[in-house]
């Protein structure tokens, strides 16, 4: 055996079989590595930085609850765990099985497709692609109504009433919410709840304020958390988010859009038959 070679583990989970799987495909092909590459060696396979930086993004969601120095010594551990574990089976023979070579081909095929999409799929969207994509849902989107409303909350209807008499008195709506509310947010900016559409606030208080012209304040309306008055101080047609503040999400869009298309295209080129229609659950039906 070359004492020289590298064992490249993308497992997704720990696992014997698969660990054994991925290690006995890659020891055919595996290229010579540098000494100053090398961290760790067992039964004379070495492991190396870049293994490291396989096993780091496989196992990032595990990496997140360690503390970042730890991080290197953790991945030595746990590849050079694999690894041994990896050897035992090898020594039980427990790669010569046919359930065994299917798992191999199974893992191959995966990795190969991770490959493909980050060579040829992923690297092809374009920010042409994702703003075509976000003007095809700006466009879907119907105008929407939303207004900009201001509350005072009471504990009684009696006391929403007296508030409501003393604006129509000509008293400042921002300084009896400052004084009067029960709201601590209204306390401290005079009552304004800023631009909202439907859906944002309770049915009761909704209703009541988007029923309202602007300027004009509400009877006292009744909700789970008292009485408020209402006001309303300005309606507008609510304005689509701008491609920047939604750019993850559309480029996320894109990219999904991009593989559904390819993996289309490939099917033509490619024969596939499905004979099984997927209503009968047969065999391991666990994801791994």
């Amino acid at each position: 055996m070359n004492t020289s070679r590298s064992c490249r583990l993308p497992a997704r989970r720990f696992g014997v079989i698969g660990a054994a799987a991925v290690c006995g495909l890659l020891l055919l092909s595996a290229p010579v590595v540098q000494a100053a590459d090398v961290v760790a060696r067992v039964d004379g396979i070495d492991i190396t930085t870049d293994d490291l930086k396989f096993a780091a993004a496989d196992f990032a969601g595990e990496l997140q609850r360690i503390p970042e120095a730890q991080h290197r010594r953790v991945l030595i551990d746990v590849l050079v765990d694999i690894l041994v574990l990896a050897r035992a089976a090898e020594r039980e023979a427990l790669h010569e099985t046919e359930r065994f070579e299917r798992r191999l081909a199974f893992l191959r095929a995966r990795a190969l497709r991770n490959a493909y999409f980050k060579a040829r799929i992923e690297g092809e969207v374009t920010e042409a692609d994702m703003r075509a994509l976000y003007d095809r849902e700006i466009a879907k989107l119907a105008p929407q109504d939303e207004i900009k409303a201001s509350h005072i909350l009471l504990a009684t209807k009696e006391e929403a009433e007296a508030v409501i008499a003393e604006l129509a008195e000509g008293k400042d709506f921002a300084e009896l919410a400052e004084e009067k509310s029960t709201d601590p947010t209204a306390q401290r900016n005079g009552g304004d709840l800023g631009y909202f559409g439907r859906g944002r606030m309770v049915k009761a208080f909704e209703d009541a304020a988007f029923a309202l012209e602007p300027g004009k304040v509400s009877a006292p309306v009744e909700s789970q958390f008292g009485w408020h008055v209402i006001r309303l101080d300005d309606r507008r047609r609510q304005k689509p988010p701008a491609f920047e503040e939604v750019r993850d999400q559309i480029g996320q869009a894109a990219l999904q859009e991009k593989y559904i298309g390819r993996v289309e295209e490939l099917k033509k080129t490619i024969k596939v038959e499905i004979l099984d229609s997927g209503d009968a659950a047969s065999g391991e039906t666990g994801m791994q």
